[in-house]
């Protein structure tokens, strides 16, 4: 059993490019009203324009910066001026940055990181709680398979999406008297522009490291999204772990399938 997003105002962080962008634009094909906000405001404007086309309500963009309070607080009185409830919350701002070790970590990387995908996403979920609706809201956090396995180099990013899952644990918790429900999507490999920030803009390496298998795409994952927040109120989908086939960890890739896909 579905429950409709026709109308519903769906409010999307990071939406400028990849996951976020996608999510726009399938949050928009289901008829939703859809707030949309990032730094990159040319780019967000290209997102709410697709939105549009897809069948959305209405779009709506702004530009915020998740790291800042001042950002967040401005973003969502700006918000009020549109809507005085928010159905559907996806914290999808975060990223990760650089692919040193702890030994040969950075400051400003890791400061980054924390600031993104942990900080911010309390910031948004904070600003936004006041107008999720008792017994309908629903909160999306967008977390990772790096945030329920390790890896090399990715301590601080590894370590920030562990917190999210944590985060998205502890709010169930918190919130479950209200009805309102929380969930996260952790995808495996996704090929956007994460490994090209992560890499700060070394297209050459970021495209290596999806030569070897298939890997998800940002509509893979924002399908996810819009199914989970289609459930009727009496459902809440807590946790998605969705990955490529050929992905079985993140150590575990079959590369021959590549050819074959």
């Amino acid at each position: 059993m579905l429950s409709s997003l026709k109308n519903k105002w769906v409010l999307i962080t990071g939406a400028s490019s990849g996951i976020g962008a996608a999510a726009a634009e399938q949050f928009g094909a289901a008829g939703a009203n859809v707030i949309l906000g990032a730094r990159r405001m040319d780019k967000l404007a290209n997102t709410a324009a697709a939105a549009e086309k897809a069948g959305a309500a209405s779009t709506h963009h702004h530009e915020l910066d998740v790291t800042s309070t001042q950002s967040v607080e401005a973003f969502i009185s700006w918000v009020r001026t549109l809507t005085q409830h928010v159905d559907v919350l996806i914290n999808n701002a975060g990223g990760a940055h650089g692919l040193d070790t702890v030994a040969e970590g950075k400051d400003a990387d890791w400061e980054a990181m924390i600031q993104s995908n942990i900080l911010g996403l309390l910031r948004m979920t904070r600003a936004t709680l006041p107008l999720l609706p008792q017994h309908t809201g629903i909160i999306l956090n967008i977390g990772s398979i790096a945030g329920r396995q390790a890896y090399e180099g990715g301590a601080v990013y590894c370590g920030a999406k562990a917190a999210e899952r944590h985060i998205t644990k502890a709010l169930r918790l918190e919130l479950c008297e209200t009805g309102v429900r929380v969930g996260t999507v952790d995808p495996g490999m996704t090929e956007t522009e994460f490994s090209l920030v992560r890499f700060k803009g070394d297209t050459e390496r970021a495209n290596e490291v999806y030569e070897e298998i298939k890997p998800l795409t940002a509509d893979d994952v924002a399908e996810a999204m819009v199914w989970a927040a289609s459930r009727p109120p009496h459902v809440c989908i807590d946790e998605i772990l969705i990955m490529p086939t050929a992905q079985a960890a993140i150590h575990k890739k079959n590369t021959a399938s590549r050819n074959n896909v």
